[in-house]
C-alpha cells in the first residue's frame, strides 16, 4: 500500500492503536495453525460478556498465564494451576472461564486426535472446505457458526456459542467480514 493511498478501515476498530493494529495485521487473515486456533478459542471464550478490546489488552497476560497457548501444557494444568490463574491480574479472573479454558484444551486435543488437526475439524463445516469470502455485514452468526458451536457444545466445550464462534471465525479468517471498501479486505 503506497504512503499516498488513503487507508479505509472497518469502523469497529475505531482509533485505538492496539485495535487498529489487530484489525490491520490479524483480523480476517486466514490461518490454518492449530496453535493460533487454540489461542483464539481461549481468548474468544474469555471475551464472553466483555468487549474484545478488554481481552486484546490482556493478550500478553493470557499468553503468559496459559503457557504461550501450548494446548498440551494447558490441558495438563492442575487444580493448583487453576488457583494460580485465579490470582493472575493479567487475565480475566473468572472461575468458570478459567476452568473451561483448561477443559477446552483437553477437548481440543481430543478433536485433534479424531480429525488429525483442529483446522481439519473446523474446515469440515465450511462450504467446500474453504473460507467464506462473502461480506456478511453486521451478522453475528451463520449456519456454519451454528453448526460448529452446536457440535462443540455436544463435545463439551464451554463459552463457545454461535455468536462467539462467529467472532472466532472472523478473527481467524474463516470468514472475511472486512467491509468491501476496507484496505485490508
Amino acid at each position: 500500500m503506497s504512503s499516498t493511498q488513503e487507508i479505509t478501515r472497518c469502523s469497529w476498530c475505531g482509533t485505538d492503536p492496539l485495535y487498529m493494529e489487530y484489525h490491520d495485521k490479524e483480523w480476517g487473515k486466514t490461518i490454518h495453525d492449530d496453535l493460533i486456533f487454540f489461542e483464539f478459542l481461549t481468548l474468544e471464550a474469555a471475551q464472553a460478556g466483555l468487549s474484545w478490546i478488554t481481552i486484546l489488552r490482556r493478550r500478553d497476560g493470557y499468553r503468559n498465564a496459559f503457557a504461550n497457548f501450548d494446548v498440551e501444557k494447558v490441558a495438563a494444568f492442575t487444580e493448583e494451576d487453576q488457583q494460580r490463574l485465579l490470582q493472575d491480574a493479567g487475565i480475566i479472573r473468572n472461575r468458570l472461564k478459567v476452568s473451561s479454558a483448561i477443559r477446552n484444551a483437553q477437548l481440543f486435543m481430543d478433536v485433534k486426535k479424531e480429525f488429525g488437526s483442529f483446522n481439519n475439524y473446523l474446515y469440515s463445516f465450511m462450504p467446500g472446505g474453504k473460507p467464506i469470502t462473502t461480506y456478511h455485514g453486521r451478522q453475528v452468526s451463520t449456519p456454519e457458526s451454528d453448526a460448529i458451536a452446536k457440535d462443540m457444545k455436544k463435545r463439551g466445550f464451554k463459552f463457545f456459542g454461535t455468536t462467539i464462534c462467529y467472532a472466532f471465525m472472523q478473527a481467524t479468517g474463516m470468514v472475511n467480514d472486512h467491509i468491501p471498501a476496507c484496505s485490508f479486505r
